[in-house]
């Protein structure tokens, strides 16, 4: 049995909660805190200090005791006895691992010292942007005086680490009356003797802040608005950015693929309509952690919204160039011998004026977050404007964060990524049966999935369980419109920036004699699968070109391609067409790096959409069966004697895109237990 949190931590637990609930405390896994308590050491059983603090990664809104580290604070302290010196700080990290208390737990971050140095039973490091935007005015602390008197002290940037929590240590002993410190370029830490105490002088260095910014400050700190950069219309804005998306997606994904995310919220609106916007954009971001997931600064266009899309694109395409070269230069300026090799040179946020904003990262999370970053940085420009000017670390100093070794080495300890990882698809038909199977494997092997189905609300549950937003969103779509189809596109688009692998398989099957088969069976079943297959790859095709990542189109044909079986002729034959359509494709869109392959699945009975709305009761009857029997039976008809299942047709669709099959395409993988009579000759 576990032993019970220290009710020190357990406090510390929930103050961290509170603060971290509310963004206009800190941003997204920014910021740390900590308690210090007393509890028995059981190797003297004796009272030892303790400090619990926020480990290394996590966030605050979200903290659990495995996100806490637990340290003597005696040891802690002494390290200051054989630090070596400012240039040789970040060897204390790993000199944190001797002062743990037990095992498990975090591992404790670069802040740690702050902590546990600074001589107060709770302390608060947060990044508010309130905070921050008088950390980065150019008078911060002319004006952290002006707005705070005595009760708050300024203390100049200095890169995160040992040395940090020695000068806020000597700030507190020096500032009896002070309540906690505004940090210049970074944020805010409070201290308190309670936990209480601290959470409340945490939230009053906040909000006077924000109450300062907004009584002080200019109306407009960014100018007036631009001719003709006022934001589009809502409709005509999402238009515009799903048109843009794929291609700005290709631009962030020049040295690897990116998952995107698009934000058209009124602040972002805003900054990008008016004068003072290239400027400040210019200028970078300035927290680190603001500039370790969006770059030191944005791509931005200098054209207006009702610009041609054309020329938007080509002038795009030059921007990048620049961003590309004027990136490689900064990596030269600053880079020592021993600095991490260069990541990449494309930009991790793009404002498009008029539209909004695209950013990017290895999954849609980090996506999201870039952007919701990059906002943080615009409050942060608005209110360094609105009583100064904004004027962020020096470019030198940012070069130290995004290429640090000790964030390098804790990218180093990320894990693996998934197969899929970084790619999105579109599956039809997703909503049940075969659809919901490929689905949930692709999305267990890192994709992003777009949950098509004519069914809305089981798209939408599908779309939940896979794990919300971040990892999927439902589309209703009827495979037979084309403007549904293009809708669909479309939100994929904006949900995630574009596709690159596509599912064919919603279908259906009437089962009838040759005499009883009417026109309108024949003409609804090659609606959906022919018909509909078509349409759905043709739009794919068309935004995979334009992302010039390749891409990978699966069409879930069926046994019945190939095989010649009694009261079937409509299904039969649009599948056939289906089957064809893989090898013409497959040998059209080669020059684009897109891979057209098939599955043909036979007897999937079991959660089978299909086989539940009819098809299965009249394919029993076609062998006189009972239709519960009829996965069995399918079963016995098959040379390895086994029941196929939807997640065996999902195996079949990772297997051609999981990244094992990179030189294969125009194939048809049988999923059918083996019938002779289907193998492909």
């Amino acid at each position: 049995m576990a032993p019970a949190l220290h009710p020190e931590a357990a406090e510390l637990l929930e103050r961290s909660r509170r603060l971290g609930a509310d963004p206009r405390n800190t941003n997204y896994a920014g910021g740390n805190t900590s308690a210090k308590g007393t509890a028995t050491d059981p190797v003297t059983g004796h009272d030892t200090e303790l400090i619990w603090v926020k480990g290394s990664g996590g966030d605050l809104g979200t903290l659990t005791e495995s996100g806490l580290a637990a340290l003597r604070v005696d040891r802690l302290r002494a390290l200051a006895d054989v630090y070596p010196g400012v240039e040789r700080e970040d060897e204390m990290v790993a000199a944190f691992d001797y002062c743990l208390h037990g095992k498990g737990g975090a591992a404790p971050s670069i802040d740690t010292a702050m902590h546990g140095l600074v001589d107060a039973a709770h302390v608060d490091h947060l990044h508010p942007d309130s905070g921050i935007a008088l950390a980065c005015a150019a008078d911060g602390e002319k004006l952290t005086a002006e707005c705070f008197g005595d009760r708050v002290v300024w203390v100049p940037w200095r890169r995160p680490g040992f040395q940090l929590g020695l000068d806020i240590a000597a700030v507190k002993a020096a500032n009896p009356q002070a309540i906690g410190c505004i940090l210049g370029g970074h944020g805010i830490t409070a201290w308190g003797d309670t936990s209480e105490e601290c959470e409340a002088n945490s939230l009053h260095i906040i909000r006077t802040a924000e109450a300062f910014l907004a009584d002080k400050g200019e109306a407009e700190p960014f100018g007036p608005v631009l001719d003709g950069y006022a934001a589009l219309p809502e409709t005509e804005r999402r238009e515009r950015a799903a048109a843009l998306a794929p291609h700005i997606r290709a631009i962030a994904s020049r040295d690897r693929a990116q998952v995107g995310h698009f934000d058209d919220s009124e602040a972002v609106l805003d900054f990008v309509a008016r004068t003072e916007h290239p400027r400040l954009a210019a200028l970078g971001t300035s927290c680190p952690d603001h500039f370790l997931r969006t770059k030191i600064r944005p791509l931005v266009l200098d054209l207006p919204p009702a610009a041609p899309l054309e020329e938007t694109l080509a002038r795009l395409d030059e921007l990048h160039t620049a961003y590309r070269e004027e990136y490689a230069a900064y990596y030269q300026r600053h880079a020592a011998p021993d600095s991490p090799p260069m990541r990449g040179a494309d930009p991790a946020i793009v404002l498009i004026p008029g539209v909004g904003m695209f950013s990017f990262g290895k999954d849609k999370q980090t996506a999201r977050v870039a952007g919701e970053f990059y906002l943080n940085a615009i409050n942060v420009m608005r209110g360094a404007e609105a009583v100064s000017a904004y004027a962020p670390i020096e470019e030198s100093e940012k070069f130290r964060i995004e290429y640090w070794t000790l964030e390098e080495a804790k990218l180093q300890r990320m894990p693996k990524p998934k197969p899929l990882a970084t790619r999105v698809a579109l599956v039809t038909g997703a909503g049940s049966g075969i659809g919901k199977a490929i689905a949930r494997r692709l999305a267990a092997e890192g994709a992003c999935v777009i949950v098509a189905d004519l069914n809305g609300d089981n798209a939408a549950m599908v779309a939940d369980e896979l794990g919300g937003p971040d990892k999927a969103v439902a589309v209703t779509v009827d495979v037979t419109s084309e403007d549904q189809i293009a809708a669909a596109f479309r939100q994929a688009a904006l949900a995630f920036g574009g596709v690159d692998l596509i599912v064919n398989n919603a279908g259906i099957s009437i089962s009838k004699p040759l005499l009883e088969t009417t026109a309108k069976d024949w003409d609804l079943q090659h609606d959906i699968m022919a018909r509909g297959s078509f349409l759905v790859s043709r739009e794919g095709a068309r935004l995979m070109a334009a992302q010039k990542l390749g891409g990978d189109i699966v069409y879930i044909a069926s046994k019945n391609a190939v095989f010649a079986g009694p009261n079937n002729i409509a299904y039969s034959a649009t599948k056939a067409d289906q089957a064809h359509q893989v090898r013409l494709l497959a040998a059209e869109l080669g020059e684009h790096g897109i891979r057209v392959n098939g599955v043909n699945p036979d007897g999937v009975v079991r959660g089978s959409g299909i086989f539940a709305d009819g098809w299965g009761a009249q394919r029993a009857a076609t062998y006189g069966i009972e239709e519960d029997k009829l996965g069995e039976f399918y079963a016995q008809r098959t040379i390895l004697k086994r029941e196929v299942l939807p997640e065996h047709v999902a195996n079949a669709v990772f297997a051609l895109t999981g990244g094992d099959l990179t030189h294969t395409t125009g194939l048809h993988i049988p999923v059918d237990a083996g019938v002779a009579a289907a193998f492909l000759r």
